[in-house]
């Protein structure tokens, strides 16, 4: 007799999506790059790598460096542009049934609002994801993700041009990331994820210089987990809205970590560059998880930490 499947549907901002297994923005190309491996649609979603209004190249190499724990990227946001992805990826995703979110960045408010401008009008998106930890050039440089109010503004003025369900990707680096859930969440968002990359630097000891060629860069991977598993559990008891974890996530037991301490789903990022099976290997591990202990619905996970 064949066990029966488990129920994986999860609500993410008004969307059921049908597991809560996500690739992570930046992590997994645009989605074809991983095809070959496996049927990407039945994943719970693709985020694709941050876009622009503009085509970048991004910064020069080297630009990646690996960690005891991880990795250090300074990619420097590389993609095709907006008008490039609805031209020529998103046909494709649309057609293999992928659930879309399209992650969006801009150094200036006006610079995201013209994506999301242009998201609403396309074919195939699902939601969007708005990577807020980019400096605003208008307001001297400073991070949107570590201003609430500014924050707060750029999520109402999105929603005022869209009306795709809207995720805002916080900042690690803001001083209160609960403030800045519930700043964003008052302004309109339908969901959170977290946590974006945390900044780093490493250094070769041989030429006594910075390993990466902008110095600094974003670190990810197992060594920042235990921080972004304390930052949803803050989140989760600040705002009603969902909240999608992120942060080196590499197996079944990370994604249960960031189910028990209440997120809806998870986004996996790193795992990707050691295996590109990553993502659909700790889909099956989940399941079989929870065959294996009875559990027919992943809402018996969710939020069922105990404290006492």
């Amino acid at each position: 007799m064949v066990a029966k499947k488990p129920k994986l549907a999860v609500d993410i901002g008004g969307v059921m999506i049908q597991n809560p297994i996500i690739s992570a923005s930046g992590t997994f190309g645009y989605g074809e790059e991983f095809q070959q491996f496996y049927d990407i649609s039945r994943l719970g979603g693709v985020a694709t790598k941050g876009l622009s209004p503009e085509p970048r190249e991004g910064n020069p190499m080297p630009r990646i460096v690996e960690t005891p724990a991880g990795m250090i990227n300074s990619i420097g946001l590389q993609n095709v542009g907006i008008d490039a992805f609805i031209e020529k990826k998103l046909p494709w995703l649309r057609e293999k049934g992928v659930f879309v979110i399209a992650n969006i960045f801009g150094a200036s408010e006006g610079e995201y609002i013209a994506i999301a401008e242009k998201l609403e009008q396309a074919d195939g998106i699902g939601m969007i994801e708005l990577n807020v930890s980019c400096p605003n050039v208008k307001e001297g440089g400073i991070e949107f993700g570590v201003d609430c109010k500014l924050s707060a503004q750029l999520t109402a003025n999105i929603k005022k041009v869209s009306s795709l369900p809207l995720m805002v990707k916080l900042s690690p680096s803001a001083p209160s990331i609960p403030e800045m859930a519930q700043a964003v969440a008052e302004a309109g968002a339908d969901s959170l994820s977290m946590i974006n990359t945390i900044p780093a630097l490493e250094i070769d000891i041989k030429t006594r210089r910075p390993v990466l060629d902008r110095i600094t860069g974003g670190l990810s991977g197992p060594a920042i987990r235990p921080i972004a598993l304390r930052m949803v559990w803050e989140t989760v008891q600040a705002v009603d809205i969902p909240v999608v974890g992120v942060g080196g996530i590499m197996s079944c037991e990370d994604v249960l970590r960031f189910l028990i301490v209440g997120a809806q789903a998870v986004q996996i990022g790193t795992a990707n560059f050691i295996d590109p099976y990553a993502c659909i290997r700790i889909l099956e591990e989940l399941e079989e998880y929870m065959q294996k202990e009875g559990i027919d619905d992943i809402h018996q996970i969710i939020g069922s930490l105990q404290t006492e």
